[in-house]
């Protein structure tokens, strides 16, 4: 099974419960290892990396949108948000912080700087995890049921913001769904069933 996707493209992936699609776009994103087969992103072969570099790849070109949004309760949005910049150390802090803020601003968070997630509501903990996906200008993002805990209004909002991000920033978004509308949404749908796209 060969998968291609293109800059600027959005992808949805969509199946039944436990028909892979996860495992899929953990090992696009590199966080698995496959039994066979290659992952290439950008003229490379990444699942040929050691983990160091691999690490590295994945910090500088990957962004990854979770279901949960898997923020560090401890820090506040605007850090957050930070965390994978800081990694990455190609910027100083002021930059990253002043990147991030305009990341915020965008995705509607202005007020939102210094609060921690619990004082945040479901939809903008979710927008704080978009903007730290896209603090180090990935190439592609994987989101797995980014609007799974969502109600309905936040999850159309984020839909919409995907589709924004991509013609703004030219980025490529691989979205794992059980969400109908948005499956329908994207440039192009892929059905999983038995660990194979059909």
């Amino acid at each position: 099974m060969d998968i291609t996707v293109k800059s600027n493209e959005v992808v949805s992936i969509v199946g039944a419960s436990g028909a892979g699609k996860s495992t899929l776009l953990h090992i696009l994103g590199t966080l698995d290892t496959a039994d066979s087969g290659r992952v290439t992103m950008q003229n490379k072969e990444i699942n040929k990396l050691n983990k160091k570099a691999m690490a590295r790849f994945r910090n500088e070109n990957i962004g990854f949108i979770f279901q949960f949004h898997n923020l560090m309760p401890e820090f506040t949005a605007l850090e957050n948000i930070c965390i994978p910049a800081f990694i990455n150390g190609k910027k100083s802090k002021q930059e990253t912080e002043n990147a991030a803020k305009e990341l915020m601003l965008k995705l509607n968070l202005k007020d939102r700087f210094h609060h921690k997630p619990s004082q945040m509501s479901g939809g903008e903990q979710q927008r704080v995890a978009v903007a730290r996906a896209l603090i180090n200008e990935p190439k592609i993002v994987f989101a797995d049921e980014p609007s799974g805990n969502l109600d309905s209004k936040n999850a159309a909002e984020l839909h919409r913001l995907f589709f924004d991000l991509r013609d703004e920033f030219g980025r490529a978004f691989v979205i794992v769904t059980h969400n109908n509308e948005l499956a329908s949404m994207a440039d192009r749908c892929l059905e999983m069933k038995d660990g194979l796209i059909v």
